[in-house]
């Protein structure tokens, strides 16, 4: 397809990246599972490890990976992407490749678990301080920054207290330190959220959740504006091997056809689920930001083109009664992860967020109460249902 810039986000969804097959004609992008290539001379191997174009091995480029690559940059507005092999293969990848001794990162307080944990527990092993801070507030992400600063970490909305971050605010804040943005996506993902045309740096993806949208791969993307900064970040990504497989990129290709129709199921079934919570005498709080409760729903409305699918809330009776609920929900699966077409439930406090000390996750707001529940593509009167008998026991 011709200059697919120009179309809209449901055909980029569908065709970007892709063509047909010029050899069998076949639509779908085939899986070129080889783990290396041959070259038709000397010269011309010569040259493909010299930096002209050509497939080597897999490890350092696949067509199926690459179609995956180019389908998400331009859903991004990239000059390009590297898949890697999960999520937090992509998150290595991008600390790996911006920090380093003596330096120093701000970040998110409310990250996905392992993103924090290993700033906090691996990193200082090799000279990399963090500081994290309350970053819907830039003025927090100002007081943090340092003259060693390198990276500016954030995470909108931000797992699993649905904060939003001001990404424009704070894009404008790490340039005047010499600093980087790296925005973590996947919450909203590109259907919802481009934060390169905020000022962010860099965009980052666990593709596991709603890229690709059926709980059967895990899965990783970065994305760059600058083709400076994605060489960088591509020569630590093949070096240090974290790259995914032409299997799992054909799986992820597969899944992000239909994001834009998950995505709308899902985000309505979430809308209806977040006022029925909302009004529910037994719901301590929640936060979604479709909700005008919500501390950021103008800057949602600002940055986002919808609230998304997921949701935080408490209920009466604190965690025991979140116990009550999860232990005996039907339609959401008892699970970690979120983004797939059918819904998940989860307690981050005990879960995916269990590794942070108590203390810091009282103070990024992740308390014992918080339930988070991933709405996914149910008929929506099922999930309601489910939520009340359920919410009756408590």
């Amino acid at each position: 397809m011709k200059d697919i810039s120009k179309r809209g986000m449901n055909t980029k969804l569908i065709h970007a990246g892709q063509h047909i097959d010029p050899a069998t004609g076949a639509v779908a992008t085939p899986i070129y599972q080889s783990s290396t290539f041959a070259f038709r001379d000397a010269d011309h191997a010569a040259g493909c490890f010299g930096g002209q174009p050509g497939y080597k091995y897999t490890r350092l480029g696949n067509p199926t990976t690459e179609a995956l690559e180019k389908n998400i940059a331009e859903l991004e507005g990239a000059c390009g992407g590297l898949a890697a092999a999960t999520g937090m293969a992509a998150v290595n990848m991008v600390y790996l490749t911006l920090l380093g001794q003596d330096t120093h990162v701000v970040a998110t307080e409310s990250l996905y678990g392992p993103s924090r944990m290993i700033l906090e527990n691996e990193y200082p092993r090799f000279g990399v301080d963090s500081s994290f801070v309350d970053s819907t507030k830039p003025e927090n992400v100002a007081a943090a920054m340092r003259d060693n600063t390198k990276l500016v970490y954030v995470e909108t909305p931000a797992n699993p207290t649905l904060k939003m971050t001001d990404i424009a605010a704070c894009a404008e804040i790490a340039h005047q330190n010499g600093a980087l943005l790296c925005a973590d996506n996947t919450f909203a993902s590109p259907y919802l959220q481009n934060p390169l045309e905020l000022g962010a740096d860099i965009v980052l993806h666990s593709m596991t959740k709603f890229i690709n949208g059926h709980t059967d791969v895990v899965a990783g993307m970065v994305v760059a504006k600058d083709p400076a900064l994605l060489a960088k970040l591509a020569k630590v990504h093949y070096n240090f091997g974290g790259t995914m497989d032409p299997h799992q990129a054909w799986l992820v290709l597969r899944g992000v056809k239909s994001l834009g129709l998950r995505m709308d199921r899902a985000q309505e079934n979430s809308m209806k689920l977040a006022a029925f919570l909302e009004k529910h005498p037994k719901v301590e709080w929640i936060r979604y930001p479709g909700l005008e409760s919500h501390p950021q729903y103008e800057l949602g409305k600002k940055q986002m083109r919808g609230p998304g699918a997921v949701m935080s809330f408490g209920v009466k009776g604190g965690l025991e009664a979140g116990k009550t609920l999860i232990n005996n929900v039907e339609v959401p699966a008892l699970a970690v992860s979120l983004g797939g077409i059918e819904s998940l439930i989860e307690h981050p406090a005990s879960m995916t967020h269990a590794g942070i000390p108590a203390a810091e996750r009282l103070k990024a707001d992740i308390t014992d109460d918080l339930v988070r529940i991933a709405v996914g593509c149910e008929s929506y009167e099922d999930i309601e249902s489910d939520m009340a008998r359920v919410l009756d026991l408590i």
